[in-house]
């Protein structure tokens, strides 16, 4: 699968995102080591802390689905925004160093980042 493949998933989740608050959609698609692709959108809860990002759920809906090894991510926002910091510490986590590509809603400027890009100094309690 090619990366304009998996920005049109991320595309397409972006349009099922629940952003009554924000008006912030962000859609992203991860690609397992199976070649599976895993959609992702953000969903918003009136109590901020239990609002989950687009590529938290993603991640977590592979998991979910029995994936444990990631090659890609993408992610689709509205200005082709990075993912925050708890998205930064998950992507690590679980899926280890992939390229993760940032793009707006035309899925045409790219920015390419490297897990360690995003997050240099991540919290890893095996290593502590």
């Amino acid at each position: 699968m090619d990366i304009a493949d998996l920005v049109q998933q991320a595309q397409s989740a972006r349009g099922r995102a629940r952003v009554p608050y924000s008006h912030y959609p962000v859609g992203a698609a991860v690609l397992t080591g199976s070649g599976k692709v895993y959609p992702g959108c953000n969903i918003e809860s009136s109590a901020f802390s239990t609002t989950i990002c687009a590529e938290r759920a993603a991640i977590f809906n592979a998991i979910a689905s029995g994936e444990h090894s990631f090659t890609a991510l993408v992610i689709v926002s509205n200005d082709s925004a990075p993912p925050c910091g708890a998205c930064r510490q998950v992507i690590y986590e679980q899926c280890g160093e992939i390229p993760i590509y940032v793009t707006g809603p035309d899925g045409q400027s790219q920015q390419e980042f490297s897990t360690s890009q995003l997050l240099p100094y991540p919290f890893d309690l095996g290593k502590s």
